[in-house]
């Protein structure tokens, strides 16, 4: 028999009024209501009266709601025994929302896992909730930090749940007894998985600065600033600084300590500016430290394709000033040379 793969995320069967929650809209009554699905509540049905979708007046309600759709929404009524669920979208707002999309992103995140661990070995799912999930939940606030925990050192996290089971005893007596939570092979394979899906990435750190010193050997004392900058760099943040186009430099890290990483780049920025400073230099702050995505990198490395290009240009264009100097020059001295001569000749007569 195939395990049971479906259930709610969270330990109560039902939201509590005047709690975000996540929905999908399934299906729409024209002109009175919407039919939801409570996406952390396995799928629970739920309604969204058209009255409760905005504060404003309503022009058109496939404006406001639409099927497949997924976003936030308050709830309003809950009545368990009927399993009556009533929603509010207008009531929502933004800080609510924000709330309730993170705390479903890493609830989402939790489920997967647990999911595919109780598909590998053929367990329940809401056994690996009502054993492991929720009480992480309970001890962690959300069972997505004790998963942070557990790809690091999970005996400390996972050792600490136990469950009790009835044996029956060599007097015939039933006799409770407590052990792990989970199998040696279920814990294995769920350490496995969240060390797989939970590794950390490394955040990007770049700060943007300029440097300027007009100082005798000024190239030199540069140099020597963006060495102090680089040797702040640690091995869980070092430090690279590059040219971008002078007096344009930048400082980049990588970590998985955003704010350690923004504390060494600032670190490097003032060893900079003190050395540079030492020799009459200035350095300006263009950029301070912060974390950059992908986009921000190729934006980046196509702005110092381009200043590249430039620079090429600039020096094509020289050498080619250069050439036409010789060129006229050439003309002239040819131009002087018959001038000469016909002045020679004129005298010859």
């Amino acid at each position: 028999m195939a395990p049971n793969l479906n259930c709610r995320m969270y330990e109560k069967k039902f939201p509590e009024i005047d709690n975000p929650v996540m929905i999908q809209v399934k299906s729409i009554n024209p002109g009175t209501c919407a039919y939801v699905s409570l996406l952390e509540y396995d799928d629970m049905e739920a309604m969204l009266s058209f009255t409760e979708l905005s504060r404003r007046r309503i022009k058109s309600i496939a404006s406001l709601v639409r099927i497949g759709r997924v976003e936030p929404v308050m709830v309003l009524h809950v009545d368990p025994d009927k399993g009556f669920v009533n929603l509010s979208k207008r009531r929502v707002s933004e800080d609510d929302a924000a709330a309730c999309l993170e705390r479903y992103n890493k609830s989402k995140h939790v489920h997967s896992i647990l999911r595919h661990v109780a598909e590998t070995m053929d367990v329940d799912l809401e056994e690996l909730y009502i054993h492991v999930g929720w009480p992480l939940y309970r001890k962690y606030g959300h069972a997505f930090e004790a998963f942070k925990l557990i790809g690091t050192d999970p005996d400390s996290v996972l050792n600490s749940l136990a469950r009790e089971v009835e044996e029956i005893g060599d007097d015939g007596h039933t006799v409770i007894k407590v052990v792990p939570a989970i199998s040696d092979e279920v814990k294995q394979v769920l350490v496995q998985n969240i060390r797989r899906r939970m590794t950390p990435q490394a955040t990007k750190i770049r700060a943007d600065i300029e440097i300027k010193c007009f100082e005798l050997d000024g190239v030199l004392h540069i140099k020597e600033a963006m060495r102090k900058a680089e040797a702040t760099g640690n091995e869980d943040s070092p430090v690279k600084m590059s040219l971008v186009g002078p007096p344009l430099y930048v400082l980049n890290t990588q970590t998985l300590n955003k704010e350690q990483g923004i504390e060494v780049l600032n670190k490097a920025i003032s060893a900079c500016t003190e050395e540079i400073e030492h020799h009459k230099g200035k350095v300006s702050v263009k950029t301070a430290p912060r974390a950059v995505s992908e986009r921000d990198e190729k934006l980046l490395a196509e702005e110092l394709s381009e200043i590249n290009l430039g620079s090429d240009e600039v020096l094509s264009s020289d050498l080619d000033s250069e050439e036409e100097e010789d060129t006229g020059m050439g003309f002239s001295f040819k131009y002087d040379i018959t001038m000469e001569d016909t002045t020679l000749g004129e005298n010859r007569e």
